[in-house]
């Protein structure tokens, strides 16, 4: 069995087209109310680009992708975050060109 990471987006569009089809429990509408406030404003189309264009960087895991994505950093401070439990350092231009990519997303 293999993991596979989930953007907070697919969570969104794939609980709102369950909740279409059938009523949802109430941990599926806790996680639904979540994912709408935390990712409001990404389509899925464009966390999947954002995704593949940030793990094209080499400091860049899949987890570490998603949680770019999920998080959107906008400060150098908020991406330093992202990788506080990674065993890497960032320098400036690397934090600075991964807030680019995402503000290009935004």
């Amino acid at each position: 069995m293999s993991e596979q990471y989930v953007t907070l987006a697919e969570v969104r569009d794939l609980l709102r087209s369950e909740a279409e089809k059938r009523e949802l429990i109430t941990s599926q509408n806790y996680a639904l109310d979540h994912a709408q406030k935390v990712c409001p404003e990404l389509p899925l189309e464009s966390a999947k680009a954002l995704i593949e264009e940030v793990s094209q960087l080499e400091e860049v895991s899949d987890a570490v992708a998603v949680k770019i994505a999920d998080l959107l950093p906008k400060y150098p401070e908020d991406v330093r975050a992202i990788f506080s439990k990674e065993r890497i350092v960032l320098d400036n231009a690397k934090i600075d060109e991964i807030i680019d990519i995402v503000a290009k997303y935004l």
